[in-house]
């Protein structure tokens, strides 16, 4: 299981990135400040930070001259959008930039990118019968393999990556077909309810009213 260091100092949206990172199957521990962050980098593995500019203490810019001869790849996570802050930060080495606010899958969507940079992705998810290789994209549910359409294979990738969140039909459109999303849900409906049946995951991939779709995970 990879593991992920938060350093943001709003407690609530430290959590919440927790949570939803937790959920998409990240190990993830959370840091406040730059003095705590480099007190859990000295004594622990991580294989990727999301790291704050504006931080106490140390800032981020500070914390990445750390962190840089450490080999960790970092996304910075800031609500500095100004182009030059952008280039501050890719230049001191960080592999992405994430200005605030943000969708959450936007962000899992990013963290899955860089750690597949890096090869540290898991290439075996595993939920309820179903396994899915990411290497080979063979689906297997209950040992035996399931024939699906590339679609219908990114669909589950999606929710998979997505687990317990609400996705928008907007949003799993224009991840799975890289797309601008014009309205019409009867595709995204469409794929969704082929997949569900082929994996009978009809009860699980479940419809949320005026939204799109989540998959349930206990």
């Amino acid at each position: 299981m990879n593991k992920i260091l938060i350093v943001e100092d709003e407690k609530s949206i430290n959590r919440l990135i927790k949570i939803n990172l937790s959920d998409a199957g990240y190990s993830c521990l959370c840091a406040f400040d730059g003095k705590e962050a480099i007190e859990l980098i000295d004594h622990n593995h991580f294989d990727l930070i999301l790291l704050d500019i504006m931080l106490p203490e140390i800032n981020g810019y500070e914390l990445m001259e750390y962190i840089r001869p450490l080999e960790i790849p970092v996304i910075f996570l800031t609500a500095k959008s100004d182009v030059k802050d952008r280039v501050k930060g890719l230049k001191l080495g960080a592999e992405d930039y994430i200005a605030k606010p943000f969708e959450i899958i936007e962000l899992v969507a990013r963290v899955e990118t860089v750690l597949r940079r890096f090869h540290k992705t898991e290439t075996l998810l595993n939920v309820y019968d179903i396994t899915i290789d990411t290497l080979s994209r063979i689906v297997k549910k209950e040992g035996q393999v399931i024939n699906l359409t590339v679609k219908e294979y990114d669909l589950l990738l999606l929710f998979i990556q997505n687990k317990n969140i609400a996705l928008f039909h907007d949003r799993i459109y224009e991840a799975v077909w890289g797309e601008y999303y014009m309205g019409d849900s009867r595709t995204v409906d469409l794929h969704v309810q082929r997949m569900r049946k082929k994996l009978g995951l009809e009860d699980k991939i479940v419809p949320v009213y005026k939204v799109g779709y989540r998959l349930e995970v206990e």
